[in-house]
């Protein structure tokens, strides 16, 4: 029996030659997780993905343990990880968090909006307005201290409680959160609802705006099996930096509607199909995650590292490293 290598490669025009993958397993892939990781296991999953060629890595959430129990250790984790020759961004809620972020030499952190008062109130216990004048003087701190700053907005597509969302609606919080000094936004679609037409209009009225698209990332969930199709979307319209959860972890602890993250071996079949560069070796990105299965307890819901990993009545998947061009056809 045949089975497969990579895929043939066929480039399609008008698309990035390179991307940049902002892996969030290590953060947001976990953090859902309802049986504590130890810290040590997070931190040797830190280092494979960096070993895996990815060279943004989200290491931790700086929030209170109270709301997140799973990243109660981020003093312990992050001095483990941060000699690591890759971005190592962490979630910083407010300044008490950016705080502790400094105090152990992050220089790159997050904060996390919402474009809709539901889920403000939800994940904030504020209003969409009250949670930016709680981030402004974070983000000039940080700014200040010569860190990078990137500003998550959720619930960019669809809110569990309010239904679709205005474009005009997320346009306003993202311009409010780049005049504040977020050098990057991440488009959220946290309960994954979006589809490819309201990405592009998203993204058209971004720019209209004056939100370049240098500035953006996309941040897509697989609820409805549409996280490939809204980033190949993204990527005809110019966007370079897509977030993704090695093996398909994650969800969100504060929207039970919302299911896990775009797989990065996914989205590095995809792209390996189009010519398009990551960096990353896609045979150590599956065994990460294999080996992050058996520490869950459970396969990897990634369609590609199920595909990858033979069962032990088959032949192994070899020779993914050299990609078949179709030139060479």
């Amino acid at each position: 029996m045949t089975v497969p290598g990579l895929p043939m490669t066929v480039p399609a025009p008008d698309l990035p030659a390179r991307i940049r993958i902002h892996e969030v397993g290590a953060r947001d892939g976990l953090q859902n997780e309802s049986a504590t990781v130890p810290t040590a296991v997070k931190a040797d999953f830190v280092r494979r993905l960096a070993g895996a060629g990815l060279t943004t890595i989200e290491a931790t959430s700086f929030v209170h343990p109270k709301w997140v129990p799973q990243l109660a250790d981020a003093e312990e984790l992050f001095p483990l990880v941060r000699e690591l020759p890759v971005d190592l961004p962490v979630l910083v809620p407010n300044a008490r968090g950016l705080e502790r972020a400094l105090a152990l030499g992050a220089t790159r952190v997050a904060v996390f909006a919402s474009a809709t008062e539901s889920f403000a109130k939800a994940n904030l216990n504020r209003t969409v307005d009250e949670a930016l004048a709680m981030f402004d003087p974070v983000v000039s701190r940080a700014r200040a201290e010569g860190g990078h700053v990137r500003g998550y907005l959720s619930m960019c597509f669809g809110d569990p409680w309010e239904g679709p969302v205005p474009v005009e609606q997320v346009v306003r919080v993202c311009r409010a959160l780049l005049d504040m000094g977020c050098q990057e936004l991440s488009l959220g679609d946290t309960i994954g609802v979006a589809t490819p037409g309201h990405v592009t209009a998203l993204l058209t009225a971004l720019n209209e705006a004056g939100v370049p698209t240098e500035a953006l990332g996309v941040h897509f969930h697989d609820t409805y099996g549409q996280a490939l199709a809204n980033t190949l979307a993204a990527l005809r319209h110019g966007v370079t930096t897509v977030d993704a959860s090695a093996g398909g972890l994650g969800g969100c602890p504060f929207a039970k509607s919302a299911t896990g993250n775009l797989a990065t071996e996914d989205l590095v079949w995809m792209l390996r199909g189009l010519g398009i560069e990551t960096g990353v070796d896609l045979d150590a990105l599956v065994a990460t995650s294999v080996w992050m299965a058996a520490h869950l307890g459970r396969p990897s819901p990634s369609r590609t590292v199920r595909a990858l990993t033979p069962r032990p009545d088959e032949p192994a998947r070899t020779n993914r490293s050299s990609p078949t061009s179709h030139k060479e056809q």
